[in-house]
């Protein structure tokens, strides 16, 4: 069985430390990227009966969001329950009606909205984090971490065995 170097050691050893590192850091920051890991998906938001009239009087209507996050390829249905028409942005939904929105492009939008006490609302679209995502995390930070661990390593002297 061929012997393996000490350098081939501590160069393998520098870039596993390197990649475990590049994983805890990745995943730790997929925790709060959550939302957009998820394949796009048809998302219904609906407004109330009553919805007018609790903006009127200043009131956010409980079931509707402020902000909401989506991924590009989502398709926003907004089904008006109430007794007046609405406005969604670029959409107008008479009493009683649907509309349809598609989220194509990744970026940060502020619609005027009638069914919001603030008359706007805001959606975040983002690319949908894959898997393929994910390990090009870790490869990005691992890898550049192992090779600075592994020139650290021969900048620190190596301990010697003291003999007996």
């Amino acid at each position: 069985m061929p012997r393996v170097s000490p350098l081939a050691k501590r160069i393998t050893l520098s870039m596993l430390i390197g990649l475990l590192i590049g994983v805890a850091v990745s995943e730790i920051t997929f925790v709060f990227l959550k939302e957009s890991a998820r394949p796009p998906k048809a998302i219904i938001l609906t407004i109330p009966a009553g919805t007018a009239e609790s903006v009127a009087r200043g009131e956010q209507p409980p079931s509707l969001p402020e902000n909401m996050v989506f991924v590009v390829g989502d398709v926003l249905t907004v089904r008006n329950q109430d007794s007046v028409d609405h406005q969604l942005g670029p959409l107008w939904i008479p009493a009683g009606a649907s509309a349809n929105l598609e989220l194509g492009t990744e970026e940060n939008l502020a619609y005027e909205c009638s069914f919001q006490t603030t008359n706007y609302i805001g959606f975040d679209v983002r690319e949908p984090l894959t898997t393929g995502t994910r390990v090009y995390g870790i490869l990005f930070a691992g890898i550049p971490l192992g090779v600075l661990i592994a020139l650290y390593s021969f900048i620190m002297p190596a301990r010697k065995k003291e003999s007996q």
